[in-house]
Formats: C-alpha cells, sequence, structure tokens
C-alpha cells in the first residue's frame, strides 16, 4: 500500500531542541565533575552517569531532525505523510467546523521515539493557521482530535482543494509549534512544526481521495504517501 520514497540523506539536531540539550549537557557535565572530585568512591558518580546519560540520549533522540527530499517530479495531486509514526485512524467523519461536510481523515500516532518534526503534507497556499486550547487527553482516542489542544493548518492546493493538517497534543505533549504562515506559499519537504513529545497529527481531506496506507502502518513524514486526491 503505502511506499517509502527516499532515504533520510542526513540526521542534524532540531532547532526547538538546541538549547534544552546544550543546558542539559553542561548540568550533567558539572554535576559529574564534583560526584567524581568530591566523593571517594565513585558510585555516585557512575549511578549519575549512567541514569542521566540515558534520559539524556533518549530526549536527544527525540530531538532528532532528518533532512529529507521526496524524489517524485509532479507531486500535484499526491498526500504526504505530515509525520513519522504509526497509522491510527483511516475514516470518513463529518467535519462540522470548517467543510461542514464529511471529510476523509486519516490520523498518524507519534509516540516518544517518533520524529517530531512536522512536514506539510501538500504543495499549496496557507489559508489560515488557528491555535485551539483544550484537554490532554491521550493522542490515540478519538475526542483528541476535537478535545485537545490543538493547531489547525488549512492549505489551499494549486487547483483549489482545501486540506486540513491539526497538530494535537496529547496526554504528554504540551507545547505545539507551528511555522505555517497565512498566505504563505508551501511545499512538500519543508517543515510545518514540531510538537514536544507524545502526540498526533490528523490530515482531512475530500471524500473519493485514492487511500494509500493501512491501519497500523508505520509512515514517515515527507515520504510515506498517504492518498491520492482525487
Amino acid at each position: 500500500m503505502g511506499q517509502r520514497i527516499k532515504k533520510i540523506k542526513k540526521i542534524r539536531i532540531h532547532r526547538e531542541g538546541v538549547e534544552q540539550l546544550v543546558c542539559g549537557a553542561i548540568g550533567i557535565v558539572a554535576i559529574a565533575t564534583l560526584l567524581w572530585y568530591f566523593f571517594e568512591t565513585k558510585i555516585p558518580f557512575w549511578s549519575f552517569v549512567v541514569v542521566f546519560g540515558t534520559i539524556y540520549g533518549i530526549v536527544l533522540n527525540f530531538y532528532r531532525c532528518p533532512i529529507r527530499y521526496i524524489n517524485i517530479e509532479n507531486t500535484n495531486k499526491l498526500v504526504v505523510a505530515p509525520a513519522d509514526g504509526k497509522i491510527v485512524v483511516i475514516e470518513e467523519v463529518e467535519e462540522n467546523e470548517y467543510f461542514h461536510d464529511k471529510r476523509l481523515m486519516i490520523s498518524i500516532f507519534m509516540s516518544l521515539w517518533n520524529v517530531h518534526a512536522n512536514w506539510f503534507p501538500v504543495d499549496g497556499k496557507v489559508k489560515f493557521v488557528q491555535h485551539k486550547n483544550g484537554n490532554y487527553h491521550k493522542a490515540w482516542l478519538p475526542k483528541a482530535s476535537e478535545e485537545n489542544e490543538h493547531a489547525d493548518v488549512m492549505i489551499t492546493t494549486e487547483d483549489g482543494t482545501d486540506i486540513l493538517c491539526r497538530q494535537i497534543a496529547g496526554a504528554v505533549a504540551r507545547r505545539i509549534v507551528t511555522y505555517a504562515k497565512e498566505g504563505e506559499d508551501c511545499y512538500i519537504d519543508e517543515h510545518l512544526g514540531f510538537i514536544k513529545l507524545g502526540s498526533r497529527v490528523d490530515v482531512y481531506l475530500p471524500i473519493g481521495s485514492e487511500v494509500c496506507v493501512k491501519m497500523g502502518q508505520a509512515t514517515t513524514g515527507d515520504q510515506t504517501i498517504l492518498a491520492k486526491l482525487k
């Protein structure tokens, strides 16, 4: 069903995590140094290094930011996964906030271990960006899409089709960052935003779009084809 288009070329650290990682590294080194010089036994030192070194490694993994490019010349009708994760919803829903009709919703759940950068799912122009405060239910629950804190980015494709991409905070996530700006052109391969810790991204498509993924399938942001617009 879904397809991976091109391998990751390079890994870097996302700008959202640079300050935290630098401060964390300085703190760990400073405390480790004190433990090494002020205790005769090295047990406190090694205990600290193992525990906090592991935590730092997890955080470092979370802030990975792969540079990816989709290797397809004509992306006109393609909808590409906006995030790494797993497909948890493929269904027709009544979308009454913007469209006021039925839409095909495809949802990707992002675990703590996934890259948390988000990409634009289609080429087009940003129609509007809206941030809504809300709850922090577990991101994979159906009610999370409407009740959780989220940011909505509406994109109009070249042929006039409106596509809604929704960044959703989860039970652990507490910050949604959206780079999309109203009126700007946007393209697949560009970052739409970033969500800190476990979360979810929903894409709302016109009914009749050809689905190219299946439930439970792993997705790679900016690589896996979610659907083809009719």
